[in-house]
Parts: structure tokens; C-alpha cells; sequence
């Protein structure tokens, strides 16, 4: 069968059998848009081996049983996905406390690279060496900065709590 013919054959069993078996599923899923891929993928799979297929008694009941078991694959796939969302537990952090939202906003406020050198001090426990190592600086700046950066912050701290902020 030459190939504008096997293309002919396809579109007109493609155009006939479609909406039947698109109907069908969307009944089945209850997705209409969903029904519609699976029917489209089992014809894909059809039009990939039309050759083969086109003589059989009853192509449709080929393509209807590829597209049932494509929608029976998705509900399983989606029961899955929600018995595993259902065993989910949702756990609620608590927000930062005052103190904390505090220090953040005081810190925002202070030179970057002192504000670096006092949160991988004191927040990130790293030593003085090891703060000289990671910012390629030597011990005696980064304990000036440490110095300045304490300064700096206990200043804004201190403005904190005068503008009325219980810190």
C-alpha cells in the first residue's frame, strides 16, 4: 500500500474512532483532558505499527485496549502518588523569635564584610584561621573586622531598642 494511502487509511480510522473512544475514557478518568492523552497516545502507538494493525479484523480493539491500559496505568500511578501524599506529615516550624528578627535586621545594616566575618564567627563557629583562610585575609583583619563588625552591631542593636524595639 503506498504511503499516501497507509495516511489516508490512518486519518480516516483516526477521525472515526477518536471521539468514541475519547468519550469513553473521559468517563473513566473523569479528566477530559487527560482522557484525551491517553487516546492520543494509544493512536500514536497504532499509527507507529498502522501497517501491522490496519489488518486486523477489529484495529479499534487494538487501540482501545492500549488506550484502557494507559489510563488504568495513570489511576494507579495517581492512587500511588496520593496514598504517599495522604502518609505525609505536615510540619509547622515555628517563626523566628523577636530576638532573632532583631539581630537579622541589625546585621543587614552593617558592612558586608564585617557582617561576613561576625556570622561565620559567631554564627558559624568558625575560627579567626579559619575565617583568614576562607576570605583570603590575614588573622589581624579579620579580628579587626570581628572588632568593628561587634561595634557596628551592638550599635544597631542599641538604636533597635531605643526606636522602640524590645530586643
Amino acid at each position: 500500500m503506498p504511503a499516501i494511502d497507509v495516511q489516508r487509511d490512518f486519518d480516516e480510522f483516526y477521525a472515526a474512532a477518536f471521539p468514541v473512544l475519547r468519550s469513553q475514557l473521559f468517563a473513566y478518568l473523569g479528566d477530559r483532558a487527560e482522557a484525551q492523552d491517553v487516546v492520543q497516545e494509544a493512536f500514536c502507538r497504532a499509527f507507529a505499527r498502522w501497517q501491522k494493525i490496519s489488518g486486523y479484523q477489529d484495529p479499534f480493539a487494538w487501540v482501545r485496549r492500549v488506550a484502557w491500559n494507559l489510563a488504568t496505568s495513570r489511576l494507579r500511578r495517581r492512587r500511588t502518588a496520593l496514598n504517599f501524599l495522604r502518609k505525609q506529615r505536615v510540619e509547622y516550624a515555628a517563626g523566628p523569635s523577636p530576638d532573632r528578627v532583631a539581630l537579622v535586621a541589625a546585621l543587614a545594616k552593617i558592612p558586608a564584610q564585617l557582617r561576613r566575618a561576625v556570622v561565620l564567627h559567631y554564627i558559624g563557629g568558625l575560627t579567626v584561621a579559619e575565617i583568614a583562610e576562607q576570605t583570603d585575609a590575614a588573622e589581624g583583619t579579620v579580628k579587626s573586622w570581628l572588632s568593628r563588625g561587634r561595634a557596628a552591631l551592638g550599635a544597631q542593636l542599641a538604636e533597635g531598642r531605643e526606636g522602640g524595639n524590645d530586643v
